[in-house]
């Protein structure tokens, strides 16, 4: 058992990875090293996994599922296996937002009521789906009795991005391991120390060696991942381009994958909304996390009767956001993740000037943080769909305003997209927001606000991604169906 997590220096480095239930040492030489987004100073390390370190922890977690008894135990008794490790994370809660704001820049409010308690709120809502979920069901069928058996599909690849690091880890870990799977996490390299409260969480609950092993790398590692034949299953959460890599070297094994990939998701603003109680509800999901979000409702629609309008009150709100130090509680926006990130934010903001948009708030770099990878919250107004900040996945707090004649032009913008993640409604009539909505080609859609619904289907159409995570259909995801044909009644 591991001692309790501290933030403090020395529990920013680590020097093990965490296979077949141990800290072992990893065959890498190299480091990886952890940078402050808001200093761009090194504020910790992880080992980086070699491909060997990586089959290393399939073949303990193939043991694991093979031979090891989770596969084997009933639903109920991995809930309840799976109780201290949720409540290990639950007791950490504090820690793990300053840790993720640490690793990542995400504001330290956000980190505090999003970042750190939605992983476990995700390990309770698919614990208790374990005592409700039809893992077999009996049917008359067509010419006979059937069982259909629900199994664990085996040992499940997970590969995570850096944004959201323990929530997007949380939406297939937890379901994955309901269903009775084994793990190998890849953790992001901008992001690899969270995860190591994973390792001491399985640790704490005693859980199988093997169910869960935790292997930080780089894209090498992460390729010998995808490509080990011993893993049954990869769960990808990352860019679209990453994806379409992931699912070519899956379909080459017919290997089970499920992608969650990028958005450009609208955000549909109709002439009978109430722009001062819309804009104050659509900005926080607009460039939460300065915009580092898929889900992020980045492409702002407005009907051309009141485009302006919409226009400038979108910028008095991006221009009210509090810019600064990650950690101050009063901070809305922190910098972006890496200089790389910063720089490619950059090249899209000129991209807009040079394709004829008007910057109508910010397009630089804050005066008031010399240090640290910011981007000023951005407006940009005159954008035409066909432009690339209009189509194209920024990942920053950059704003695109477009305008539409009527609703059946706002569906032909919305839908203009290769991406299908996510999106938003707003009118003052309902029924009118639900008729748009019903034409929109997403994944998912709120109306007159914007939330996340994690006991329904989330997912995106198009290069938004394959499969379905949250809710029953998120722990379907891990599950490969089995039919028993049963004897037939003998009628005497």
């Amino acid at each position: 058992m591991s001692s309790h997590v501290t933030i403090q220096a020395p529990a920013l480095v680590r020097d093990r990875l965490f296979i077949g239930g141990d800290m072992v040492e990893s065959e890498a030489d190299d480091l990886i090293e952890v940078i402050s987004p808001a200093t761009e100073e090194k504020i910790g390390s992880a080992p980086s996994s070699t491909p060997a370190d990586v089959s290393r922890a399939v073949r303990a977690a193939r043991a694991a599922f093979d031979d090891g008894p989770w596969p084997r135990m009933s639903p109920q008794e991995r809930a309840d296996a799976l109780k201290p490790f949720t409540d290990y994370l639950r007791s950490r809660v504090p820690q793990i937002a300053q840790l993720i704001t640490e690793e990542m820049g995400s504001p330290i409010s956000f980190s505090q009521h999003l970042q750190a308690p939605i992983p476990v709120m995700l390990l309770d809502y698919f614990r208790g789906l374990a005592t409700t979920f039809p893992f077999e069901e009996d049917r008359a069928g067509l010419t006979g009795p059937a069982r259909i058996l629900r199994e664990p599909v085996g040992v499940v690849g997970q590969i995570v991005p850096w944004n959201a690091p323990l929530i997007l880890t949380m939406v297939n870990l937890a379901p994955a391991l309901v269903a009775g799977c084994t793990v190998v996490l890849k953790p992001a390299p901008e992001t690899p120390l969270d995860a190591y409260l994973l390792a001491e969480a399985a640790m704490e609950a005693h859980l199988p060696p093997g169910v869960l092993n935790i292997v930080p790398a780089d894209r090498p590692s992460s390729e010998a991942l995808v490509r080990h034949p011993q893993v049954d299953k990869i769960s990808f959460t990352g860019s679209s381009a990453t994806g379409r890599r992931v699912a070519a070297l899956c379909g080459e094994q017919f290997k089970r994958v499920t992608l969650e990939c990028g958005g450009k998701s609208p955000a549909i603003i109709l002439e009978d909304a109430d722009l001062d109680s819309v804009v104050p509800a659509l900005m926080p999901f607009a460039i939460m996390m300065s915009g580092q979000h898929c889900l992020a409702q980045t492409r702002i629609l407005a009907h051309r009767s009141r485009y302006r309008q919409v226009v400038d009150a979108v910028s008095e709100a991006a221009a009210a956001l509090t810019v600064g130090d990650p950690h101050d509680p009063a901070t809305e926006v922190g910098p972006l993740v890496a200089e790389r990130q910063r720089r490619r934010v950059e090249d899209y903001i000129a991209s807009g000037r040079q394709e004829g948009a008007t910057i109508n708030l910010g397009g630089g770099r804050p005066s008031s943080q010399p240090k640290g990878w910011y981007v000023e919250p951005t407006v940009f107004a005159d954008v035409d769909s066909r432009m690339r900040i209009a189509q194209d996945e920024i990942f920053g707090p950059v704003l695109v305003v477009i305008p539409f004649d009527d609703d059946t032009d706002a569906v032909r913008i919305a839908n203009d997209s290769k991406y299908g993640l996510s999106g938003s409604v707003w009118s003052s009539d309902e029924d009118r927001a639900m008729r748009i909505a019903r034409h929109i080609r997403t994944g998912s859609l709120t109306i007159n606000g914007y939330r996340i619904e994690f006991a329904a289907p989330f997912g995106g159409y198009k290069e938004s991604g394959i499969g379905r995570e949250f809710g029953p259909e998120g722990l379907s995801s891990f599950l490969e169906y089995k039919t028993v044909n049963l004897p037939n009644a003998t009628t005497h």
